[in-house]
């Protein structure tokens, strides 16, 4: 998801939250035929809710306009407490250790509403290259990019910038519904061993790249040699 726009979207998830009356009763209504619809294997559309949820569809269209909004606001909710995540720990397999073990947990439970999400912005890419998307909003990603600044960012002056940033690459590779999917449903794993390789990689990634700052550290600069003469 785009991290621009992500503090927005975090207060407007807050807000909801903390909303009563009868607007917040209508997103919780919606908010939960949505569910409904996506462990049923549906990428549901705003009309499909409004059925669900026995609304208006112009009720449903004020609240949510667009498929996209619907989506995101129930992966707004499924994220919110990892977006919020922070540790006080400075040793970053440690920092590791609990944004994985709290984000695999939280992922299972709204397994549903992240799969929807990455099945429409697949969906999304697919139709925006055949030049099919019109004025439609692009569901925005990329919340791992400063989850994973952030658990490691005791290593930023360690590493440099160019391998604390591939080091963030690396581990973006096992963070998030893409990987949940390779390992539960392509590997057969269930949670807590998918979150064990998740760990384990973790691991053997932040080693690496600790141990390769630390050698190009320990090797002295060769010298170019001087011709006879010159």
């Amino acid at each position: 998801m785009d991290v621009s726009g992500q503090a927005e979207r975090r207060q407007g998830a807050a807000k909801t939250k903390t909303e009563s009356g009868p607007r917040a009763r209508t997103k919780r209504i919606m908010l939960d035929a949505a569910m409904r619809l996506m462990q049923e294997g549906q990428i549901p559309s705003v009309t499909d809710v409004a059925e669900e949820a026995q609304v208006s569809r112009a009720t449903a269209y004020r609240y949510y306009p667009t498929q996209a909004a619907l989506i995101q606001a129930t992966v707004d909710e499924a994220l919110e407490p990892i977006l919020a995540w922070q540790s006080e720990s400075e040793d970053p397999a440690q920092r590791m250790d609990e944004l994985l073990t709290f984000l695999y947990p939280r992922m299972e439970m709204y397994e549903a509403p992240l799969k929807a999400a990455l099945r429409l912005a697949l969906d999304q890419w697919a139709r925006g290259h055949a030049g099919k998307m019109g004025g439609e909003v692009v569901m925005a990603r990329g919340n791992r990019i400063r989850l994973l600044a952030s658990a490691i960012a005791p290593l930023k002056r360690s590493l440099g910038p160019r391998r604390f940033e591939r080091l963030s690459q690396a581990l973006s590779l096992i963070f998030g519904t893409e990987a949940f999917v390779v390992l539960k449903d392509i590997w057969g794993l269930d949670i807590k061993q998918a979150e064990d390789v998740a760990l384990w990689t973790c691991h053997a990634l932040i080693r690496s790249a600790v141990d390769e700052a630390d050698g190009s550290r320990r090797t002295p600069v060769r010298r170019a040699r001087k011709k006879p003469g010159s």
